[in-house]
């Protein structure tokens, strides 16, 4: 049975040179380091979230972020922020709202327009949340020697920079909205709901 190269790391190909295959060895160690980061990061992020109210999911946190951030906006502004279909917005929404942290009202310019904004508990949850995750990121970079940490900061923006332009996507600007709040990819956020039609 003929046997085919994947191509992948670690396995050299016809007409592979020596520098490609060292630079392919850096982009795989490169992903899972980046990979691995952002696993730590959406822990810091569960366990603050755990901390505060266990009742909530990081999806749902990070709605609330994007509201605490942008609000007051609308239910389709929400959406796309979050990347997911309206009907799934609205859902969640509805959820939030149960729990008195997000307060939906109609568009008065626009009565088919939901318009969405962080209640007073709302805005106190996502506080206390970003100020727990942010104490744990502190503690987790004063470890670093503080040359280690300027390098990594310099790296981080020069690889994020280097993938917005080739991708024209704005990478820092998503991470603005969300303040970097990442949903958990073992339980994400079901992006499409084909059955919903989609909402105002």
């Amino acid at each position: 049975m003929a046997q085919h190269d994947t191509g992948g790391p670690g396995h050299a190909r016809p007409g592979d040179r020596p520098g490609q295959q060292a630079l392919d060895r850096e982009a795989e160690e490169l992903g899972v380091a980046v990979m691995a980061a952002s696993r730590l990061f959406v822990a810091i992020s569960a366990r603050a979230l755990a901390s505060t109210d266990d009742s909530l999911t990081l999806p749902q946190l990070r709605a609330l972020v994007v509201l605490d951030t942008c609000g007051p906006v609308k239910l389709v502004a929400l959406a796309a922020t979050l990347s997911v279909n309206p009907s799934t917005a609205l859902r969640m929404v509805g959820r939030l709202e149960a729990l008195e942290l997000v307060d939906r009202r109609t568009n008065p310019e626009n009565r088919r327009e939901v318009v969405l904004s962080l209640t007073a508990d709302g805005h106190e949850l996502v506080s206390r949340v970003l100020a727990h995750r942010r104490a744990e990121i502190r503690t987790l970079v004063q470890r670093l020697p503080a040359e280690e940490r300027a390098v990594l900061v310099s790296a981080l923006h020069a690889l994020t920079t280097a993938a917005a332009d080739e991708m024209a996507v704005d990478v820092y600007g998503d991470a603005r909205l969300d303040r970097g709040i990442m949903d958990d990819p073992v339980d994400p956020v079901d992006p499409v709901d084909p059955a919903s039609p989609p909402d105002s």
